[in-house]
Formats: C-alpha cells, sequence, structure tokens
C-alpha cells in the first residue's frame, strides 16, 4: 500500500502568506498526480473561490468547498455534494448575530451575502477574491439556506462567542474555525474528511491510503482520521498534536515537502 488520495487545506497551508502557491508546491503537486495520486484541495472557502488555484494546477478532481459543506468537480462542474445548514436554523443564527450586532456573511449559491457594505466585507472579498453582495435588512431573511455562515468575532472573543452559539444552539449548528478570529458556522453532519472519505471510497481507496494536510481547527477530523495526518509547522498546536508527520512551515514550502517523501519513501500507514 502507498498514499493514493492527497487533500490538502489551503490557507496557511497549500497558500504562503501571499496568498499563492510556490512553484514548488505546485511542481511536487503534479509529480504526484503523474504517479497517479488524487490530490485535491479542502478548504472552508468558496467554491469560486478554489477555481483559480485548481485551474493554475491543473486540477481535474471535485474540489472541497465551505468545510465539505459542497463539492464540485473541477473540470466537469458536477455537483457531488450538497448540504447547506438548516433553513430555520440559519435564520435563527442571523436574528441571534443581528440582535447581538455580531458582523455576520452569509454564503449562498456560491455567492458572499452580507448586510452592507463595511470593512469586514471589504476585507474578506478581498482576501477571497470575490464580490459581495449587499442585502440591507433582507439579509437577515435570505431566500435559501447557507452552506455556511461566517462570523469575524474580533481579537480574542471567538471562544466567547462560540460559547454563546453553543448554549444557544447546541447540535443544531457545528462550528470551527480556520482563523483566529473567525468563527465558521456550517451543518453539524459536514466537515472536511467526511467529503474526503466520500471521494476516497468513490475512487475505491482504502482510507489508509490517504493523506491530508493542515494547519487550523477546520482541519482537525481530517488530520486525527487520515491514514498519514500531516500539520505544517505552522499549525496550532492542537493540530500538531494529532498529527502522524510534521512538516515545513507553509511558506517554506511544507506541502512539497510532505509530497516529496511520501513519493520518495513509499510511507505505509499500518493500522
Amino acid at each position: 500500500m502507498g498514499i493514493k488520495l492527497i487533500a490538502s487545506d489551503m490557507d496557511g497551508t497549500l497558500l504562503n502568506d501571499e496568498g499563492k502557491i510556490s512553484e514548488r508546491n505546485a511542481a511536487a503537486i503534479r509529480k504526484a498526480v503523474d504517479a497517479g495520486v488524487i490530490f485535491t484541495i479542502a478548504t472552508g472557502r468558496m467554491y469560486c473561490s478554489i477555481e483559480p488555484y485548481a485551474e493554475k494546477l491543473g486540477l481535474d478532481v471535485p474540489l472541497i468547498a465551505y468545510n465539505g459543506a459542497f463539492v464540485k468537480g473541477s473540470l466537469s462542474k458536477e455537483v457531488l455534494y450538497d448540504s447547506p445548514l438548516d433553513y430555520e436554523t440559519s435564520l435563527s443564527v442571523l436574528d441571534y448575530c443581528r440582535q447581538k450586532n455580531y458582523y455576520v456573511q452569509a454564503y449562498v449559491d456560491d455567492t458572499l451575502l452580507v448586510k452592507e457594505k463595511s470593512d469586514f466585507a471589504q476585507m474578506y472579498a478581498s482576501f477571497a477574491g470575490v464580490e459581495f453582495v449587499a442585502l440591507g435588512e433582507g439579509f437577515y431573511k435570505l431566500a435559501k439556506a447557507p452552506h455556511k455562515l461566517l462570523l469575524m468575532t474580533g481579537p480574542g472573543r471567538n471562544a466567547e462567542i462560540k460559547q454563546e452559539l453553543t448554549e444557544e444552539f447546541g447540535n443544531r449548528i457545528m462550528m470551527t474555525n480556520s482563523f483566529n478570529d473567525f468563527l465558521e458556522v456550517i451543518n453539524p453532519e459536514v466537515s472536511k474528511w467526511n467529503a474526503v472519505k466520500a471521494l476516497a471510497e468513490q475512487n475505491g481507496i482504502d482510507l489508509r491510503d490517504t493523506m491530508c494536510i493542515g494547519d487550523s481547527n477546520n482541519d482537525f477530523e481530517m488530520i486525527s482520521s487520515a491514514g498519514l495526518g500531516v500539520a505544517v509547522a505552522n499549525a496550532n498546536d492542537r493540530i500538531r498534536n494529532v498529527a502522524k508527520m510534521v512538516t515545513a512551515a507553509n511558506n517554506v514550502d511544507g506541502v512539497a515537502l510532505a509530497i516529496e517523501t511520501v513519493l520518495a519513501k513509499q510511507i505505509v500507514v499500518e493500522d
């Protein structure tokens, strides 16, 4: 046995701090694909925010967006999985944020929706390379269930607000984060790992032959469950502690180093 499927997080992992894929990372991915390994991206980002990177890499695979809530083929554009938040629950979360005056944005039909133009909205749109649509008060009565809600909590308030939402909504929602001040709300049945598992099963790949690479809390399930869970050196302690391998940081081609190691040594993960 050997690694046959690799899933990598984007921000803080595959991308350097300038938001780019290094030439070494790109070359290692192409070499893995040429060797018959399936490589995919698993991210909290919107699908449309992943597309330019997948095109640069020449990927012809399903891409995992919204922390696993939406999976769509990079070339075929076939939607393979679609699991938004429960509609009524999403409206309740939005109303709670309105009452508390918390900044929140929603993702519907791969469109970034906000109440109004703001520094938060502009910052995120620039970071993700997308446009936003401001709905005014209509934002709190979305026409469709969103794949994700994202709160920007401000420095030091993430854990406090997460606890508030846990007490208010319990197991009706799942919360995770990719950056310290982002709090992402998704369907509790959703995770990057569930999407990776489905992709492996679709291709007849044993889960022991999967490698997942990441850095933050929304990568926890896939790093702890994959045959070979890999943390980049800049990962938080929680991710580093469950990883079977720690590679170099995102700014020094950590993804490439992990892939090169696997290809060179044919790492096999035993039970």
